[in-house]
């Protein structure tokens, strides 16, 4: 257990616990009134996540922290990676047709070099290799942190010790730590437990999708120094739960400038989102995409009547152009936060204040609506958006 000084925005609380930490602990604090920018799996937004373009993409946002996953291979390797198996961000299909659903974890790591770890985002970062978690420090830029998930600990076993030396033992990420440019964090709790006790200097995060009841919090408060949840789910209530236990309170996967402002008013110092450049540019009051010619994501209707691809009216993203003079859409592209993708075909043009409807699924294409004609891609839920003009220009984000 510690005893820390968590700072929440100009209150000041102290978690009395039986046992002082060591000297030297200093728990992450956000300067000022501003929270802390932390770009997740690097910027993944604009770059294939978790990869050494991201990180880059990342350290270069101005934001004060990038975050990664670290994994262990089948031979004991430290690599960054967040999913549990290859499938979604490699292709495995090509390399180890047979292995496609596998578990990241059973790839030895001479395997995972064979993978292309950026294709799948698009062919400039065609041949990105998966990195090696050594890597991650020389990717850095204009002292940034990081944030270190661990990632599935159960299939990586003493992935935590292992964290714990490099920190203590490795040059790089060893001046980082004395720097406090280290967090390490994860959604299981004996993990972050176990790691409390080989490094109880490091500033310490626990993950969960939804704010636990302030018994629990509590419990965390005795190994942990910050808490972390999906903004979706945080309410007034909850916030105030996390702040009264004296945790530090953060959020992810925020990927719209308005979200972060609805973060921001309920208290959170840490926002984690793919886009840190644009966060970090609202945040100071600067102009979040300078590249947008007034085209803008309007709304995005996920949860439709009967089969979300149905003929003619499934789901689907509406674009609105806000400016003043007519703008050509074809070749616009909207991602999705799983970097699925809808492009619009030729000759949409937009006039001033006009809309465009545009449909994952089959339908008849028309002057106000576009189908792509493949599966549904939109999360009932809740979705994040990006939009990108013909010329690969990042334009505008949304969220629901």
């Amino acid at each position: 257990m510690k005893l820390r000084k968590i700072t929440l925005g100009t209150a000041t609380l102290a978690l009395a616990v039986t046992l002082a930490a060591p000297a030297g602990a200093a728990p992450i604090e956000p300067t000022g009134s501003d929270p802390l920018i932390i770009g997740h799996r690097g910027a993944a937004g604009v770059a294939p996540e978790n990869t050494l373009p991201a990180l880059k993409a990342g350290s270069q946002s101005g934001a004060e922290f990038i975050e990664i996953d670290v994994q262990l291979s089948k031979d004991g390797v430290p690599f960054i990676f967040h999913d549990g198996t290859p499938s979604r961000t490699t292709n495995v299909a090509e390399v180890f047709p047979d292995r496609v659903n596998d578990p990241i974890t059973s790839f030895t790591w001479d395997e995972l070099q064979q993978l292309d770890a950026g294709s799948y985002f698009s062919d400039e970062f065609k041949g990105t290799k998966i990195p090696h978690f050594d890597e991650v420090p020389g990717a850095l830029t204009g002292g940034t942190g990081v944030f270190i998930e661990i990632k599935d600990p159960a299939k990586s076993p003493g992935v935590e010790k292992l964290v714990a030396d490099a920190l203590a033992e490795d040059p790089e990420w060893k001046a980082l730590a004395d720097a406090n440019k280290i967090e390490v964090l994860s959604f299981d709790a004996a993990s972050n437990q176990t790691f409390a006790q080989l490094a109880p200097e490091v500033p310490l995060q626990q993950l969960t999708g939804t704010v636990p009841s302030a018994a629990e919090l509590a419990n965390y408060a005795t190994y942990a120094d910050s808490f972390g949840t999906n903004y979706r789910t945080l309410d007034a209530a909850g916030a105030q739960r996390v702040k009264d236990a004296g945790l530090g309170l953060g959020v992810y996967t925020v990927n719209a400038t308005e979200a972060a402002d609805d973060a921001m008013a309920l208290g959170v110092e840490r926002i984690t989102g793919d886009f840190p450049t644009q966060v970090n540019r609202h945040v100071d009051g600067q102009k979040d995409f300078p590249a947008n010619n007034g085209v803008v994501i309007a709304d995005a209707v996920n949860d439709v009547p009967g089969n979300d691809v149905a003929p003619e009216n499934g789901e689907h993203v509406i674009l609105e152009n806000t400016g003043k003079r007519t703008i050509d859409v074809s070749g616009y592209i909207i991602r999705d936060a799983a970097n699925n993708i809808l492009e619009i075909g030729k000759g949409y043009e937009l006039e001033p204040d006009e809309q465009l409807r545009v449909y994952s699924g089959p339908g008849t294409n028309s002057d106000e609506a576009f189908y792509v004609g493949g599966p549904g891609i939109l999360n009932n839920a809740g979705d994040s958006l990006a939009l990108w003009d013909a010329k690969g220009k990042l334009t505008d984000t949304f969220a629901n």
